[in-house]
């Protein structure tokens, strides 16, 4: 594995092997947006959420944001030259815990072609071993209520429901 650009590219570009196949892990690059939103709408929930065709004008400038932040990490999963799977990796200081710092896993996808291989549990492993090299002493991650799968997904990997998480939707600013 070499090393990326500063803290949070450490340990990037690396390689899953799985089962015979192996997946290189990168850094997102603003050329993959539009190949993480098809990963994100590729499935009953984010079809209702996200905008896979015309302007993607709003996720360019939240890329754009993610990747100017150190404590984020845009990774993708890909198999030769496609963009396979994807996750969020954010590092969040806290009081609590003694000033633990967290590592939040957001948006974990894998394309309908690549599921059932192990590549989501390999990326929320790389993830968590990841925010543990980074001093977190704790990994966390929300999933919405409507994916039973992704639960007992979550549960097979170790994770937890120790919390009820509650949201507020807030309006959009202009």
């Amino acid at each position: 594995m070499t090393g990326g650009r500063g803290p949070a590219g450490a340990g990037l570009p690396a390689t899953l092997s799985l089962g015979g196949s192996a997946y290189g892990l990168r850094r997102a690059t603003a050329d993959d947006v539009p190949a993480l939103v098809a990963l994100l709408a590729d499935d009953p929930l984010g079809a209702g959420r996200e905008t896979i065709a015309g302007d993607l004008g709003a996720y360019l400038e939240a890329f754009d944001q993610v990747d100017r932040d150190p404590a984020h990490l845009l990774l993708v999963a890909e198999d030769g030259d496609t963009v396979v799977g994807t996750l969020q990796l954010t590092l969040v200081p806290g009081l609590s815990r003694g000033g633990a710092l967290r590592g939040q896993i957001e948006a974990v996808r894998v394309a309908a072609g690549a599921r059932g291989r192990g590549l989501g549990a390999a990326l929320v492993g790389w993830a968590a071993e990841e925010a543990g090299r980074r001093g977190a002493t704790l990994v966390q991650l929300t999933t919405d209520k409507q994916r039973a799968g992704a639960r007992r997904f979550y549960e097979r990997l170790g994770f937890i429901a120790s919390h009820e998480g509650m949201k507020l939707r807030l309006p959009r600013s202009s």
